[in-house]
Order: structure tokens, then C-alpha cells, then sequence
């Protein structure tokens, strides 16, 4: 069958990214770096057991686990059909119509923004004291922020398999780091007994579903990062294995690692009493775990994890922005890359931003761990199961009209045990927003946050109707990435851009 030609886009060479540089093991470094699993067990853990009050943690993270891995299989089957540098936006667009993706465009570039500037207001506090305590060095946070934000700017220019080392080095320490505290941990149960308790499925409604909703949003924003992978198919080696290898591995490793690690902390610290120690130790909960140079070790370690997930968002930002300019929805700059393959504009663009947030807060004077860090990573996590949702959909619209070599399950069944489950979770964030943020209920921060997204996914919305009108060249290249450029649509893409 004859292919279907589309507009012709200029500087096509300039508008392509590094192809075969990423195998299996640095896509994975890339979304477990973007997870960040020493922040999350350290951070995230111990604020879910102090806050909520429940003990069934260590079973959610199982639980959620399992409804990710059914989304999974209907957004890994979508990879083998699309590849593109910003996949929330090409998915949806191809799914649920050129208007949605370039909402659900600006809707994640607004989710990882958050997400990544978000966790310079951890970062500068925690080296602020790291530093401090052992090296007599005393200054601002917002020194040590700007510090990490020039580093990520350098790394975020350079080669992307660079970059993948620099993560995949990090993360080794920090996962080992997490497994050695967590089996210190289990080997010193609290009263000599190890307890299975936080394991079983039954401490998962003990308090009402309402709260074990509240629970679920808490277990799904340590997950938020996994679905980076296919936003790399365009650099990966043979990305239609590369992909769904690197996407269940890296749900596999999170789930055992977040669950063992939070078991661990209850079984060391007493079922019954974790809850307080949490509140009272915060961090301190997973350090105690272990001796004297592990606990250290993983203090430092954490800012390592907070710096290697400020890295991976950062260049998931960019190839967002890469692959809206690449295609005309923003500035054609935007989309071009440099000697090296990386688009130097789209990356110090967000640069820029994390930048501008760093100094905003700290001439401000706002709290940076408060209403950085929480509120910003929170609302960031938010708009990443939005986007989940809408993409579970958009699997759904995009296998309609047929299989195109997919199973019922993948292309039918999966997505919409995911769409139902994952919307049922955004319900429940939304209800319990205030919850979510540790506010007052009927405080505006819970409504003005998530309300940032429905801004966000209107104008988008409108400024797709408006290239219709205005710019139909544009308009008809949305979401097809690199076939923008070079004008084509191979016969299995043809029905999506049509």
C-alpha cells in the first residue's frame, strides 16, 4: 500500500535525536532515576505512615503495582505502533484526537515541571544540613540549589548515553543502599518476632475506602516516573524490546523495592508503632534501620537520589518541549538539535524555569520543603494520573477501528481495567485533596493546584483549534513525531493521522 504524504517539515537533520545510543540497562537507569527510590522510601514512606495513620503500606504499593502493570500493557503495545519524544501527548493525540494530545501536551509539561522543580526545594535544605553537620560549611538553601541546578544544566546538554552513565552509577548506590537497610531492618524486628502483618491485604480498607484511597494516590506518586521509558524509543536500540523490557523491570524492581522497604520500617519499628516513630523521625525512620556508616552512607545518598531525579525530569521536560517545537505546536526552535543530538533551546528553556522557581522562593521567603517540594512534587504527581487515565482511553480508541496485531487483552481489556481503576483514584484525589497536601479543608491551594490542570488542558484544547484554523500544515502534524519531519506515515500509522 502506497504511503501517505503529509507536509514536509525543514531541517530535518536537525530536528532528529540521537537514534541506537540507549539499550536496555540505561532506559531503565533513566526511569528508576526518575522515580527515585532512596527520595520515595525515605521521603515519601515515612509521610504516608505518619499522615494517613495506616499500617497497610507495604500491601499497597503491591496492589498498585498490579493496576500500573495493567496499564502497561495496553501503553507498551502502543510503543510498538508510535515513537515519539513526548509520549502522553502523541498517544492521546492518536488516540483521542489531535485537540486532547495538545492538552494533555501542556497538561504534562506542567506535571513534570512541577516534578522536577519541585525537588530543588528537598535538595537545597537537605544539603543546606548535610553540609552543615559534617563539613562546617554553613549556607543558604538556595545556594546549594543553584549549585544542583548548574550541574543539571551542564548534564542536561550533554550526550544522552553520558547522562544515562551518571544516572545508572547513582542509582546502583542507591538501590543497594535501600536493600542493605532494608535487610538490616527485617534482621532486627522489633520484640524479636518478625510480623507479616503490613503485608496482608486486609490492612488495605481497616480504615474506610476513603482512606485507602487517600493510601493508593500516596503509593501511585511513588511510582510516578515509570512511564518514561517509551519517551525514550527514539534513542533506544531496537526500542519495540528495549521498551517493554525496560517499563516492567523497572515496575517490577519499584514494587519489591518499596514494599520490602516499607515493611521493613514496620517490622523494625513495632505495627503499632510506626505511625509515631514516623511523625517523630521523618527520614530518620529508613537511616535508623541500619549501623552507623550505612545510615550515613544513605544520608548522602539521598542527595544523590533528589539530584539524579532532578536530571531525569529535567530531560523528560525537555523532550517534551523537543517534540511540541519538532511538530509547530511551540516555536519551531524549540525542536531543532545541536551537534550532539540534544536540543540545546528546548533544555535551557527548562532550565530557565527551574532558575526562575529557585529564585522566586528564596527572595520570597517561602518555605522551600513545605511548599516546593510537597505541594509542587504532589500536584506534579496529580497531573502524571490524569494523564495515565486519559492515555488508558486512548489505547482503547486507538485499536478500535483493528487489532493491528495486538491481543484483546492489550489492546481491550488491560487499558480498561486501567481506566476505571485510575480514574477512580483521581476521584479520590480530588475529593481528598486538602488530605493530599496536609492542609485545612476548604484551603484554596486544594482547589487552585489541581485547577492548574483544567487551565492548562483548555488552553491547549483552544490553541489546537486555533492551528486548525489558522495553520492547517501545522495542525495535520500533531503527534506524528519524527514522520513531521520527514513527511511520511508508514501504512500502520496512516488511519491516526488521517
Amino acid at each position: 500500500m502506497s504511503r501517505m504524504q503529509v507536509p514536509a517539515r525543514p531541517s530535518a537533520v536537525s530536528r532528529a535525536l540521537a537514534r541506537d545510543r540507549l539499550g536496555v540497562p540505561a532506559v531503565l537507569f533513566f526511569v528508576l532515576a526518575g522515580v527515585a527510590p532512596l527520595t520515595v522510601s525515605a521521603g515519601l514512606i515515612p509521610s504516608a505512615y505518619a499522615t494517613t495513620g495506616l499500617t497497610g503500606i507495604p500491601a499497597t504499593f503491591l496492589v498498585v503495582a498490579v493496576i500500573l502493570a495493567l496499564f502497561a500493557a495496553g501503553y507498551v503495545a502502543m510503543t510498538r505502533h508510535i515513537t515519539n519524544a513526548g509520549a502522553f501527548y502523541a498517544f492521546i493525540a492518536r488516540g483521542l484526537g489531535r485537540p486532547a494530545g495538545v492538552a494533555a501536551a501542556l497538561v504534562a509539561l506542567l506535571a513534570y515541571t512541577l516534578l522536577q522543580v519541585s525537588l530543588y526545594g528537598m535538595l537545597g535544605p537537605s544539603a543546606q544540613g548535610q553540609a552543615a553537620a559534617h563539613l562546617g560549611v554553613h549556607a543558604a538553601w538556595w545556594a546549594w540549589a543553584l549549585a544542583a541546578w548548574a550541574l543539571v544544566t551542564v548534564l542536561g546538554l550533554a550526550r544522552v548515553d553520558i547522562t544515562g552513565r551518571v544516572l545508572g552509577v547513582l542509582l546502583s548506590a542507591e538501590v543497594i543502599v535501600i536493600v542493605a537497610e532494608t535487610i538490616w531492618g527485617l534482621l532486627r524486628p522489633a520484640g524479636g518476632h518478625l510480623s507479616f502483618a503490613t503485608l496482608s491485604p486486609s490492612q488495605l480498607g481497616s480504615a474506610g475506602f476513603g482512606t485507602f484511597g487517600v493510601l493508593a494516590v500516596v503509593a501511585v506518586l511513588g511510582f510516578v516516573g515509570f512511564e518514561q521509558a517509551p519517551v525514550l524509543a527514539e534513542e533506544a536500540r531496537n526500542p519495540r524490546r528495549t521498551i517493554p523490557v525496560a517499563t516492567y523491570a523497572a515496575l517490577g524492581v519499584i514494587a519489591v523495592v518499596y514494599a520490602g522497604a516499607s515493611w521493613a520500617m514496620a517490622a523494625h519499628a513495632g505495627t503499632a508503632h510506626v505511625v509515631a516513630a514516623a511523625g517523630a523521625e521523618g527520614p530518620g525512620l529508613l537511616f535508623s534501620m541500619g549501623a552507623g556508616w550505612l545510615s550515613q552512607t544513605a544520608q548522602w545518598l539521598f542527595l544523590t537520589s533528589l539530584f539524579a531525579a532532578a536530571l531525569a525530569f529535567h530531560n523528560c521536560v525537555w523532550r517534551y518541549i523537543y517534540a511540541l517545537g519538532r511538530e509547530g505546536v511551540l516555536p519551531a526552535a524549540l525542536g531543532r538539535t545541536g551537534p550532539n543530538n540534544i536540543p540545546q533551546a528546548a533544555s535551557l528553556t527548562q532550565s530557565a524555569t527551574g532558575l526562575a522557581t529557585i529564585a522566586i522562593f528564596a527572595l520570597g521567603g517561602w518555605p522551600p520543603m513545605t511548599d516546593l517540594f510537597f505541594w509542587g512534587g504532589t500536584t506534579g504527581g496529580f497531573g502524571i494520573l490524569l494523564l495515565l487515565t486519559a492515555t488508558s482511553a486512548a489505547v482503547i480508541a486507538f485499536f478500535a477501528p483493528g487489532p493491528h496485531g495486538e491481543n484483546t487483552w492489550r489492546r481491550l481489556v488491560a487499558p480498561a481495567l486501567a481506566a476505571i481503576l485510575l480514574a477512580g483514584i483521581v476521584v479520590l484525589a480530588v475529593l481528598h485533596y486538602d488530605t493530599l497536601l496536609g492542609v485545612a479543608p476548604g484551603s484554596p491551594a486544594a482547589w487552585l493546584l489541581p485547577a492548574g490542570y483544567a487551565v492548562m488542558a483548555a488552553a491547549g484544547l483552544g490553541w489546537a483549534l486555533v492551528l486548525r484554523a489558522r495553520r492547517p500544515q501545522v495542525y495535520a502534524t500533531i503527534g506524528l513525531g519524527a514522520h513531521a519531519v520527514t513527511g511520511q506515515i508508514a501504512p500502520a500509522a496512516r488511519r491516526a493521522a488521517s
